[in-house]
């Protein structure tokens, strides 16, 4: 009997849909351009107007669609997520398998340097990276997975060691495959499968270090907006306009966690599968030994 579908993961894979679908259709959605200021966008007091029937978000600190926005805004942020996740991703596969691979001195200088890494907050290693470099979106990208490759880089080492000792690598190192071909050919193609979850989760948390780079004034730069940006142009607001601060800050946390739910539930699968094929392997270990014993008694 299949199971139901979990009430918390098709919620979170429809944030995710409609941020997305919000996302590309900006231009369509937006009912005004993200950085038009409109003619009744501030109160006499000059503050911004509060959620109405004509702007559904309220107006920011300049008397923009805080609704516009949001929309654009979730472009960047979702570039910048996406992009540097997976670039952390893909380093980190790499570095973390290839060290797997390794043995003695090599293995344990690579893996010292990656734990090196992550002693360092990466927050205050992104802030670091992006006073050198500078801040941009595509910088903001770059830094951010400068920051996070190092603990898929520790997973994708634990996870090669443990292939690597599975016994069709064991039967293709009886016959003669070297370690480069081991791993394009075997490792890479099953570290795949947990690639994917490594990209959904991670984004969850490179979302939220977009946003904070950008609060901080050297992630997304302005005219571009992104939710962080948002935040940190309203922040002097929040007494007096809270929804210009509350809006952005509710997208960035439903995004987050969508990502990290339907994470949760590929890494789960994913663990079920890796202890059905555990069984799989043991179950075939035990019947070749019970046909070799038989073959033994009978020719006994």
């Amino acid at each position: 009997m299949r199971k139901r579908p979990r009430l918390g993961l098709l919620l979170s894979l429809i944030v995710i849909v409609f941020i997305v679908l919000g996302a590309v259709l900006a231009p369509v959605l937006a009912p005004y351009a993200p950085d038009l200021q409109l003619a009744n966008g501030l109160s006499i007091d000059g503050l911004p107007q509060p959620p109405s029937w004509s702007n559904w978000f309220g107006t920011d600190n300049l008397g923009r669609s805080l609704f516009s926005r949001v929309l654009y805004g979730a472009q960047a942020t979702l570039l910048v997520g996406i992009v540097s996740n997976t670039i952390a991703v893909l380093i980190g596969t790499l570095i973390g398998g290839i060290a797997g691979m390794l043995e003695g001195r090599a293995q344990a200088a690579v893996m010292r340097f990656v734990d090196l890494m992550l002693a360092f907050p990466a927050l205050i290693l992104a802030i670091a990276i992006a006073a050198v470099i500078g801040p941009s979106l595509w910088n903001a990208a770059l830094i951010i997975a400068l920051a996070n490759w190092t603990w898929i880089a520790r997973v994708a080492y634990t996870k090669t060691l443990s292939i690597k000792e599975r016994n069709y690598m064991t039967a293709a190192r009886m016959l003669g495959a070297g370690r480069w071909y081991l791993f394009t050919r075997h490792l890479l193609m099953h570290l795949a499968p947990i690639m994917l979850v490594w990209e959904t989760l991670g984004i969850a948390t490179t979302v939220q270090m977009s946003a904070a780079l950008s609060f901080l004034g050297v992630g997304v730069q302005p005219p571009t907006p992104s939710w962080g940006n948002i935040i940190h142009d309203n922040q002097n607001y929040f007494t007096v306009a809270p929804w210009t601060v509350l809006i952005p800050g509710a997208f960035i946390l439903a995004l987050s966690l969508a990502f990290n739910i339907v994470g949760e539930y590929l890494h789960e699968r994913m663990e079920n599968m890796e202890v059905r094929g555990a069984r799989a392997d043991g179950a075939a270990i035990e019947n070749n030994q019970q046909a070799r014993l038989g073959e033994i008694e009978h020719g006994g």
